[in-house]
């Protein structure tokens, strides 16, 4: 009898543990509000930019899924990469070469590829100078300073660097400028000679530049005059958005289709332009790639980003 009162005594207290343990379980699964779905961005442009479109983009994932993300910009390329290591990131929006290193190091997989006005698929790098500078083409760019993107950056360093020492032209200095605008701003500004940014076809209704320097045309009206495009490199694939190796496959399809919905309407398009210069999405997967990792090779171009 003792022990029968003893076990009502103390079944609410163990009722209570069970509970709690439950819910504390609950609370720390991934894309739960303790533990929100981790959402990395490349900063390829400007970071507040990037960052006030992003939230318009978790707001609508987490209405969709039903889960919790949160969202951060990493100050480099490679800073990206290394989240899918720690397990930091779940999901990026990434560049190329970023993405090669991903899925070579941590098995990280592509899921998603952005599409560019006219409903490009892939995109090129260029070579930008100023008008009047006396350096009409890529020959021309020899003892002349130069600044690239990040040395992650398929576009704005690995393949027009390639190209530059193929061609045995060597510049008189090389800087880095960590995003694509931030270069276009140095060439006009005159704080380098030349430099090495991404390529888009222009507007095919309107005709406006959609390459890099359009990032700039609100504060330089007169880029598209002061600041040519001298040359180009080979075509790559687009961006992809990029899943841990080991999120569980019940979520990735989830925001994939989150993702593919938010980008059909006109305000999900917006805010992807915004964030990548990017109008839509499409499936992708990781030997869609396959032609850039054979490009490397033939450059002998490794994943660490030397030759």
């Amino acid at each position: 009898m003792k022990l029968f009162k003893y076990l009502i005594y103390i079944s609410p207290i163990l009722i209570f543990i069970i509970v709690s343990s439950i819910h504390d379980l609950n609370k720390s699964q991934l894309g739960s509000r303790v533990n929100p779905i981790r959402l990395y961005f490349t900063p390829s442009v400007d970071t507040k930019r990037i960052s006030t479109n992003a939230s318009e983009l978790v707001a609508f994932l987490e209405h969709e899924t039903g889960l919790y993300f949160t969202t951060a910009v990493p100050t480099s390329y490679v800073a990206v990469v290394e989240a899918f290591g720690t397990k930091k990131a779940d999901i990026a929006g990434i560049n190329t070469f970023s993405y090669l290193m991903a899925h070579q190091k941590y098995g990280a997989e592509a899921r998603l590829r952005i599409v560019r006005e006219g409903g490009s698929t892939t995109y090129k790098g260029q070579f930008l100078a100023r008008e009047g500078s006396g350096i009409d083409s890529i020959p021309n760019i020899a003892g002349h300073s130069i600044a690239y993107v990040d040395p992650s950056s398929t576009s704005g360093y690995v393949l027009p660097r390639a190209i530059l020492q193929k061609l045995n032209i060597k510049p008189s200095e090389e800087v880095f400028a960590m995003k694509h605008d931030n270069v276009v701003m140095m060439v006009y500004q005159k704080q380098v000679d030349c430099g090495a940014t991404y390529y888009s076809d222009p507007n095919p209704k309107t005709g406006e530049i959609m390459d890099a320097r359009m990032w700039v045309k609100r504060q330089f009206p007169d880029v598209e005059k002061k600041v040519k495009i001298i040359g180009f490199t080979q075509e790559i694939p687009n961006d992809p958005f990029v899943f841990r190796k080991d999120l569980p496959e019940e979520i990735k399809e989830k925001v994939v289709r989150a993702l593919l919905k938010f980008v059909s309407t006109e305000k999900g398009r917006k805010s992807l332009f915004e964030i990548y210069d990017a109008v839509g999405l499409i499936r992708t997967k990781d030997n869609d790639y396959d032609v850039l990792r054979k490009m490397l090779k033939e450059q002998h171009i490794s994943l660490s980003g030397k030759n």
